[in-house]
């Protein structure tokens, strides 16, 4: 489709989910809302479609693509699905995890969503939008998120716009992100072992709770199987300095409870709602006239462990 013009911007009601589908079925680009951040969603078994999604995002051919499903239904055409990823969909499906499964052959996918690995990666969204758009659309989406690669996510509309702008043919605007954070990324390996590929909103602890203590093998150092493993990712395009209890002279703050900033993650030191503003807040500090952007300490705990992966990798 031709992208020459701003995307057309739809509501999140029946007539724009509808739209959206068009779009969708047409090997169009569509950004979308879920609870994590807003994805940019094509169809996951055209060629042109996913290519397009790497032409819009700059994004390296190497980092594959979370294919999203309305159902475990859907999951089980593209990707195999044992005892541990069952009771894993049974825990934590519609949300927040993205499983790193092995495809079946016959997945109606196309090979660029799994950038040549014998994996794909699944996720079941929470989102409603998400959600009626998969269902209206009637197809698996490939939706990394809405962004140029490498860059701060999108949690509302405008940031989708102010990053991709043409390069986009329509954005569903469905408000700001209730998480604010990407999906865990879990790994099941053949071994029995599991590997946490990228932090989340789910957690390490709630993960053991399902599959039991003392399987999670080793994190890998190998390559790229999945979104946000790259070392610079998430970057707002100035120096980033973290552990930061003030400001200094041409620095931007980005407190967290005691520490007081121009913006603040939470004054009241609420690691979730730290996580939902986590991506506002950068494209704040990003925008500001500081060279320099400073980030006061985040407990590394819980969520709060995703939190400073994120910022770690804005920093590299």
């Amino acid at each position: 489709m031709s992208r020459n013009s701003l995307p057309e911007m739809l509501a999140p009601d029946v007539p724009g989910i509808a739209r959206a589908a068009a779009i969708l079925a047409a090997g169009g680009l569509v950004a979308v809302p879920t609870e994590t951040v807003y994805g940019l969603a094509a169809r996951a078994d055209s060629d042109e479609a996913v290519a397009a999604i790497y032409r819009a995002k700059g994004r390296p051919d190497f980092n594959p693509l979370i294919v999203h499903v309305p159902d475990l239904a859907m999951g089980e055409t593209l990707a195999v699905f044992d005892a541990r990823a069952r009771r894993l969909v049974e825990a934590f499906w519609p949300g927040a995890l993205t499983l790193v499964l092995p495809r079946r052959p016959d997945a109606p996918l196309v090979a660029a969503v799994s950038a040549g690995l014998p994996t794909v990666a699944l996720r079941c969204p929470a989102h409603q939008v998400m959600r009626a758009l998969l269902a209206a659309s009637g197809l698996p989406l490939a939706a990394p998120s809405a962004n140029r690669s490498g860059a701060v996510s999108p949690t509302s509309a405008a940031h989708v716009a102010a990053s991709l702008g043409s390069g986009v043919d329509a954005i569903i605007d469905g408000g700001d992100c209730a998480t604010g954070i990407e999906s865990t990324i879990l790994a099941l390996r053949d071994d029995g072992s599991w590997e946490i590929l990228r932090l989340g909103p789910i957690t390490k602890a709630q993960i053991s709770a399902v599959l039991g203590a003392g399987s999670e093998a080793v994190t890998s150092a190998g390559g790229i199987e999945a979104p946000g493993q790259l070392a610079s990712h998430y970057a707002p395009g100035k120096p980033v300095r973290l552990g930061a209890g003030a400001a200094e002279d041409d620095e931007f703050l980005i407190g967290f409870g005691p520490v007081v900033g121009q913006v603040s993650l939470s004054q009241t030191g609420d690691l979730a709602e730290a996580a939902a503003r986590l991506y506002a807040c950068l494209h704040i500090a990003a925008a500001a006239v500081n060279p320099r952007i400073a980030v006061a300490p985040i407990p590394d705990q819980g969520i709060g462990a995703a939190i400073n992966d994120r910022l770690r990798r804005a920093a590299a």
